[in-house]
């Protein structure tokens, strides 16, 4: 009997005790609620209109539910770990990242030309999405654990910088920029949230804004896709049946939507002039149904999650849990920031998803588990719940 309840004292360590912050759980449910909403409209003509799904308009909202429904039972669950042990996933995590950054290059192309999935069957995934979250796991706890060094130590900088550059140069070689500038952006912040000198801080967003322009300057240098698209950002007249169709039928959608909208259900540009609405291009739509009242306020949501996140970090009793917190917020909130300036026309097109409402289950998913992680956190955060 004694064996059974010390058994059991031993795996009560790892369930986290006090209650999820509330507020931050509501945020999140309204952003998925309010995604799948926006899903299935933006979808069901594109659905409709493609042999590909069948002629089925509820092929992306189902699958999308689906998957929802899967990623709010893995948050839950997640939000009851203990969010100290999660530390085991640093190196880990990035061990089986990294193999799956370097694996793809070997395996069939999921789509011609891109090395950014990895397929099974009917199912496919990005490696990038797990390399995310991994890569967020590794910097909170590294900077916990050299805490002192890193103030001290140069070499710190540079071995951790050197971790940044090699996941965003795989993840740039899988001819996914979007996703690499994203990378950087998560690790030159994480460096910055660990308290690191604020000078390597602003080097880093040196280096990183000075490749930028030298890319921008100079298109011809990088790959075909992606030197045509930023052309095609620079020269508004470049090409407007091809490189330029999308984005010049994103911003008719969002003029047309007004201060208040055209409707929930009633855009005219998801009728096979957006091409997938679905996916990158969604806020167009969104734009248009519901107006700059409508986008606003949703931009307002993506806002007071990452308040809420970093008032969750604030209260964290160790480092470890306060770099995770902020690092998963900081996550949502850049890309949220890319996705609606690629949208808008003021960055070139880059491919970046919108948490939340871009098609996707596997980034769903992904995503859900880390709002698990930040309820973990929560229940062992110094704040009102």
């Amino acid at each position: 009997m004694e064996k059974k309840i010390g058994g059991f004292a031993r795996f009560q360590k790892y369930i986290a005790k006090g209650n999820f912050d509330v507020t931050f759980l509501l945020i999140v449910l309204a952003l998925l609620i309010t995604g799948l909403v926006m899903l299935f409209s933006a979808s069901y003509s594109y659905a409709y209109y493609s042999e590909t799904y069948d002629h089925n308009s509820l092929h992306f909202i189902t699958r999308q539910g689906i998957f929802a429904a899967i990623g709010v039972t893995g948050m839950l669950i997640v939000s009851k770990i203990n969010y100290n042990y999660f530390r085991w996933f640093a190196i880990i995590g990035m061990g089986i990242s990294l193999f799956l950054l370097l694996i793809v290059f070997v395996l069939p192309q999921w789509k011609p030309g891109f090395y950014r999935w990895i397929g099974i069957g009917s199912f496919s995934f990005q490696p990038s999405e797990i390399a995310k979250i991994a890569i967020v796991l590794f910097y909170a706890w590294a900077c916990e654990k050299w805490e002192k060094q890193i103030k001290k130590d140069w070499k710190f900088a540079l071995y951790f910088g050197a971790v940044a550059v090699v996941f965003a140069g795989l993840v740039a070689l899988e001819n996914h920029l979007s996703g690499a500038v994203l990378m950087a952006a998560i690790s030159v912040a994480m460096l910055y949230l660990g308290g690191f000198n604020k000078w390597w801080f602003v080097f880093g967003i040196g280096a990183v804004m000075a490749l930028v322009l030298f890319f921008v300057a100079n298109p011809d240098l990088l790959k075909e896709y992606a030197g045509e698209r930023i052309v095609a950002w620079l020269d508004k007249d470049y090409d407007p049946r091809g490189a330029r169709w999308q984005t010049n039928q994103s911003l008719n959608a969002i003029g047309s939507g007004g201060l208040l909208g055209q409707g929930l259900g009633e855009s005219k540009q998801k009728h096979l002039y957006v091409s997938e609405p679905q996916n990158d291009f969604i806020f167009a739509i969104v734009c248009e149904e519901l107006g700059f009242v409508g986008a606003t306020a949703i931009i307002v949501l993506y806002a007071l999650l990452v308040w809420r996140g970093f008032v969750i970090a604030m209260n964290c009793r160790s480092k470890f849990g306060a770099l995770l917190s902020m690092g998963i917020v900081f996550q949502v909130g850049i890309q949220t920031i890319l996705n609606i300036l690629v949208v808008t026309d003021t960055i070139p097109n880059t491919g970046i998803s919108l948490p939340f409402f871009s098609y996707g289950g596997t980034s769903l998913v992904m995503l859900l588990a880390e709002m698990g992680m930040v309820l973990s956190v929560s229940r062992a955060s110094n704040l009102r719940k």
